[in-house]
């Protein structure tokens, strides 16, 4: 049993998964991941992932730097300037919450395909507000 704080965090860092291969696991197991499997529900998960890290101290992978565009993304594919998240404009655009997730995660593996002339970009990570 851990003894202190800093061991606790110690076990957390090595536990946690990286970005990508986190969210392919919640979408093969999204109820157990989220509770209801919903953009909304995903958006917070993510946004605890991102606050627990930060915590945590952890440095800002390049998968991390690489969906922090993820926004940007989605707001020139669906051709909106508005400053609503990711998560509102899928939702906005699909029929309900659980239909948001599955094109969430089409988008994804969309943005996530590696190009071949193409490293992900160095840019920094942020959090948009999840408030409409």
């Amino acid at each position: 049993m851990c003894s202190s704080h800093s061991e606790i965090f110690d076990y957390a860092k090595e536990l946690m998964l990286d970005l990508y291969d986190l969210i392919r696991n919640i979408q093969k197991r999204p109820a157990m991941y989220l509770g209801q499997p919903s953009i909304s529900h995903l958006r917070t998960f993510l946004a605890g992932y991102f606050f627990a890290r930060h915590q945590l101290g952890q440095p800002e992978t390049d998968q991390e730097k690489h969906f922090s565009n993820f926004q940007t993304w989605i707001q020139q594919k669906y051709q909106i300037p508005s400053s609503q998240s990711w998560d509102k404009i899928i939702l906005f655009f699909s029929p309900d919450e659980y239909k948001a997730l599955e094109q969430f995660f089409q988008l994804f593996d969309e943005y996530s395909k590696p190009n071949q002339n193409e490293t992900f970009p160095q840019v920094s990570q942020t959090v948009h507000s999840v408030r409409s």
